[in-house]
């Protein structure tokens, strides 16, 4: 993540908390990066030398027509600073500070099939214990752990799968 992203994100989150409006800016910043990953074709918009900023000034007003003023203006400083490749980026870091103000993270949870309400109940429990703070669950799914779970909070990893433990029991094992 670069110093400038972060820059931009931190004047965003204390604009909008000077006009009480974090919690609208979260969400466009969660629709601006869930469109910018999914689309190839916005991202070289973005990154292009060759397309004039009115054009993806334009095309970013367009696309992102029900966003709040605050972020209207961020694409607008972007562009006037000739920084609008490190929206994505700016979108990101305004998520992680948004989180950090409300002391929630989010916990990446890998499971062998999808979370159920009691898993979820235990993932919320070891993430309290780990970090101390409420955390949103991102859960994705990868049969090849077997079972249990596998939780990322931040840079920390709480490894719980049966794929791990039967890997730790060989190697007890063989030596």
């Amino acid at each position: 993540m670069s110093r400038a992203a972060i820059r931009y994100a931190k004047a965003v989150l204390s604009l909008a908390q000077d006009n009480k409006t974090t919690s609208a800016i979260q969400e466009d910043m969660q629709s601006i990066i869930a469109t910018v990953d999914g689309s190839a074709e916005l991202k070289m918009v973005l990154s292009s030398p060759l397309i004039k900023s009115e054009v993806k000034l334009a095309s970013l007003k367009e696309i992102f027509k029900n966003v709040g003023e605050g972020t209207q203006k961020l694409f607008e400083v972007l562009i006037a600073n000739k920084r609008i490749d490190l929206l994505p980026n700016v979108a990101k870091q305004y998520t992680i500070l948004f989180d950090q103000l409300h002391n929630t993270q989010v916990a990446k949870v890998t499971t062998a099939v999808p979370i159920n309400e009691a898993l979820s109940t235990m993932v919320m429990a070891k993430v309290k214990e780990l970090t101390g703070n409420e955390a949103t669950i991102e859960n994705s799914v990868d049969e090849s752990i077997i079972g249990g779970f596998i939780l990322r909070v931040g840079d920390l990893q709480y490894n719980a799968s049966i794929a791990h433990k039967l890997t730790h029991l060989k190697r007890e094992l063989s030596n």
